[in-house]
């Protein structure tokens, strides 16, 4: 953590208690993380020593050199390769810059609008591998006059900022779930060759966390064109993890087990859904985390948007 906090809250769901886990590794995580990212006690402890002596050296980067568990998070998916890890930071700080409206102190509590929607939710388990699963429903159930694809991407970004505080999320990574049920050519439009250019970009190159799978559900035919958009621009890693269902749910289970699928999908969990509402008060209470997690990256650059932006009022 970068604040003060030391627990952060919880909400009860039946027999899940959905929180961030930030306690250790389980042992399983440990295994995970010997056997694909070659972390060891030993090499963890050079690769956030190397890693500490080249940030330094990155002119106008402000980052908190002392913090070994912010290092880590860069780290694991970089396999503790140090050099990765600092051109991986770059990215990251880099397109907070370039996407400086999306990034402009961005905090839960100043984009309630996207979770009253209820169109984004994080399941309380974890899948078979110990991913972290994140929904999207950008179809019937998405207003898309009432929220825009900018809150949605602010909305994600907050989810995967919270998720990558976990040790056990670091390890394991994360699925994301699209359901596209009811899509319709109205909303269609909203998504556009910037829009999808920026996303692309952000999964590819600038997001510290291990995405293992995207999978898309209930879509309906014109979900094509605006798939258009995106194929053209995916490296072919990423190209590999997005893999289209439908309404197959037997395809689905192959990915994410059935034990661990709400009833909606077919599943067998019990657990019921967390609105947005309850995230937002969840993530409401996390507010300065966010805050100390703005106060990094080019500052200087930062800035200087900022000024321009104010200038232009």
């Amino acid at each position: 953590m970068l604040s003060d906090v030391e627990e952060l809250p919880s909400v009860q769901l039946g027999d899940y208690v959905l929180r961030f886990e930030l306690e250790d590794l389980t042992p399983f995580g440990k295994e995970v993380a010997k056997n694909e990212l070659r972390e060891t006690p030993e090499i963890r402890a050079a690769a956030i020593e190397e890693l500490r002596t080249l940030l330094k050296d990155v002119e106008d980067l402000v980052v908190p050199l002392d913090n070994d568990d912010w290092m880590i998070r860069f780290l694991r998916p970089c396999k503790f390769y140090a050099k990765s890890a600092c051109e991986l930071i770059q990215r990251y700080y880099q397109f907070k810059v370039k996407h400086f409206d999306m990034y402009n102190e961005l905090m839960p509590s100043k984009e309630a609008n996207i979770f009253k929607q209820n169109i984004l939710a994080v399941f309380p388990n974890r899948d078979q591998l110990g991913r972290r699963v994140l929904l999207l429903e950008l179809g019937k159930t998405w207003k898309h006059k009432e929220v825009s694809l900018d809150e949605v991407f602010k909305g994600c970004v907050l989810f995967l900022e919270a998720a990558m505080l976990e040790p056990e999320t670091q390890v394991h990574g994360a699925v994301v779930i699209f359901d596209m049920d009811g899509l319709t050519l109205q909303q269609a439009w909203q998504f556009t060759p910037p829009f999808a250019k920026r996303i692309v970009d952000w999964l590819q190159d600038a997001v510290p966390l291990r995405i293992k799978g995207i999978h898309i559900i209930n879509q309906p035919k014109i979900f094509n064109m605006v798939f258009a958009l995106f194929k053209p621009i995916l490296r072919e890693k990423l190209r590999n993890r997005i893999i289209f269902h439908g309404t197959d749910r037997e395809s689905l289970y192959k990915h994410i087990s059935k034990e661990c699928l709400p009833a909606v999908y077919g599943g067998t969990v019990d657990a019921p859904r967390v609105q947005g509402e309850q995230w937002y008060e969840l993530l409401l209470k996390c507010d300065n985390e966010y805050k100390e997690i703005n106060n990094y990256g080019y500052i200087k650059q930062l800035e200087e948007q900022r000024s321009k932006k104010n200038k232009k009022k």
